[in-house]
């Protein structure tokens, strides 16, 4: 199990979650994959370990995990929520043909939030970027 597991988990103790079987393989999954899955990718993936496990079992747990800050619910008007469990401050970069979701930092925009705050006069809570375009497989090109 790696740190950042075995980290949510006792965040998790902490806030007075009990830890099932099924939250810990949902959010290792989560946090090992870095995939940004839906609810239906992470139920199939781990329906051949849980058979018993419903598709509300993973929503209901991935709203937990939301609701404790440790996950984030990305919604690109593609209708299919995605969640990546990496909350720190990042970007994400789409692919308009598979839908392939990459990470990607770039610690400069946080100068565009204090100009916006400046010239506005607004407090300014954080924004979303995301970037649109083609992946390297999609295009036919050997490299991920």
């Amino acid at each position: 199990m790696t740190t950042s597991v075995q980290h949510a988990l006792e965040q998790l103790k902490v806030s007075g979650v009990r830890i099932t079987p099924q939250r810990h393989a949902i959010l290792s999954y989560l946090l090992e994959s870095m995939e940004h899955p839906t609810a239906d990718e992470i139920y199939r993936s781990l329906e051949p370990q849980f058979p018993s496990m419903s598709v509300a079992t993973v929503y209901n747990n991935l709203k937990m995990f939301i609701e404790a800050g440790m996950v984030h619910e990305l919604t690109y008007g593609d209708n299919s929520s995605r969640f990546d469990a990496n909350i720190t401050d990042h970007y994400h970069v789409i692919c308009q043909q598979c839908g392939k979701i990459e990470d990607f930092s770039y610690p400069s925009l946080e100068a565009v939030e204090q100009q916006a705050a400046r010239h506005t006069g607004f407090q300014i809570s954080g924004h979303r970027m995301e970037l649109y375009g083609t992946c390297a497989h999609c295009r036919g090109l050997n490299q991920q």
